[in-house]
């Protein structure tokens, strides 16, 4: 005995899990070991990244330059718009 399971072996084994789950159950259950070893592997990946992620949160970005061409004196209420400006 090497250690390692042989080709009979490994059919003994899937002959009593069909035996003892049916075999509807089991694509299900491979299915569902196959999401849960993605979603395991993908939280690994986000636990190795920086704790920052390189990005900045949104409440925290630069804001953004006001595009070329356009009038930012302009008053923040478009009510004042209407109104002539009172310059000396």
């Amino acid at each position: 005995m090497s250690g390692a399971l042989s080709p009979t072996h490994w059919l003994i084994i899937i002959g009593v899990l069909v035996l003892l789950f049916g075999a509807k159950k089991l694509p299900d259950a491979a299915r569902g070991l196959g999401q849960s070893l993605r979603i395991f592997r993908a939280e690994m990946a986000a636990a190795q990244r920086p704790p920052d992620g390189g990005l900045e949160p949104a409440d925290h970005r630069a804001p953004a330059a006001p595009a070329a061409g356009t009038d930012t004196t302009a008053p923040a209420d478009p009510a004042d718009a209407s109104r002539p400006s009172r310059s000396s």
